[in-house]
């Protein structure tokens, strides 16, 4: 018989631990396009005041523990989340805890500054060492800035920005801030067949053939100049990408392949849910298995997983990204 079990622990600021004794419901949520993976514990409000107050033994800022799965014991139970508690929500007839992971501690507010010349490294590396704890980073962009400008924003902004400047995957795994360009970095592969382990599909085969792009990402040279470089077809749905950093003509070539050979694939786009097993995290890669259309099949870059537990089981929702057997 299969045992469905958890484990959540809180270690408050002041050092106390506290354990969970009823749950409703879990729902991990982490992805390479997010800045901050998330949880969210619903707990059942009505029995779990007649015991005590969960406010006066749980905070905002307090560390968290998620862990279940398959184990009678509960020793033996993966680790689902670490993080800090972000809010508690009392309202209605539930309690909800909402958590982030180690993101939560980058909301720092950062002294103002102008920074010149600055690789994108440096950059990452120099506002993360105002953090309270210690952050690395393993950034595979070689980008300059001109000029970074620092005014009333945090840690967390500054990513944010180069986020979203970069249309890079920025993400962290544990105290390391991972800046990819995308489908770059693969972990494990893991194995999902249709008439397996798959439960439900949301799954739409497209065709490369069928669908142009075409990218232009925008910069300029050391001297100021406008450069920009292109890849695809004219005609094609238009991805525009606008860098303030420094930048080359081929690095800006080589950006834009990269991003239209993650927009240009053939194969399934969308998502498909499973099992608490096999054990799944974005940057892993998904190889599906059809055998009733062999051609369907494929291994595929793993862009997030949304975990959820709660009485009645557990399952993952798995989005993927690019064929990368295309």
């Amino acid at each position: 018989m299969v045992i469905m079990n958890y484990h959540v622990e809180f270690l408050t600021q002041k050092g106390n631990r506290f354990k969970l004794g009823m749950l409703e419901s879990i729902t991990v949520k982490k992805s390479v396009e997010n800045l901050a993976d998330t949880a969210t514990i619903v707990l059942p409000g009505s029995e779990y005041n007649k015991t005590l107050s969960l406010e006066e033994s749980v905070s905002e800022g307090d560390s968290v523990s998620i862990r279940f799965g398959y184990d009678k014991s509960g020793k033996e139970l993966p680790v689902e989340f670490e993080g800090y508690v972000e809010s508690i929500n009392t309202d209605g007839g539930s309690i909800t805890i909402n958590c982030e992971d180690e993101i939560y501690s980058l909301r720092k507010e950062l002294k103002d500054e102008v920074l010149e010349n600055i690789k994108l490294k440096s950059l990452l590396e120099h506002v993360l060492q105002q953090a309270d704890v210690k952050i690395g980073v393993d950034c595979k962009y070689d980008i300059t800035y001109g000029k970074f400008t620092i005014y009333g924003a945090t840690i967390y902004d500054v990513i944010k920005k180069v986020q979203e400047e970069t249309k890079a995957n920025v993400y962290l795994v544990g105290k390391t801030l991972y800046v990819d360009p995308q489908y770059s970095r693969l972990s494990n592969t893991v194995i999902y067949d249709f008439a397996v382990n798959i439960e439900k599909a949301d799954l739409k085969y497209r065709d490369e053939s069928k669908r142009k792009f075409l990218v232009t990402v925008e910069g300029s040279d050391a001297d100021g100049k406008a450069i920009k470089g292109q890849a695809g077809k004219q005609g094609g749905d238009a991805v525009n990408i606008k860098f303030s950093a420094i930048s080359t003509q081929e690095s800006l070539n080589a950006i834009a392949q990269e991003t239209l050979k993650s927009k240009s694939y053939t194969g399934y786009e969308g998502n498909f849910t499973g099992w608490l097993l096999p054990g799944v995290k974005p940057t892993d890669v998904a190889e599906l298995r059809d055998k009733e259309e062999v051609y369907k099949s494929g291994k595929y870059y793993v862009l997030s997983v949304e975990t959820k537990f709660d009485k009645s089981g557990g399952s993952r929702k798995i989005t993927i990204g690019k064929n990368l057997q295309t």
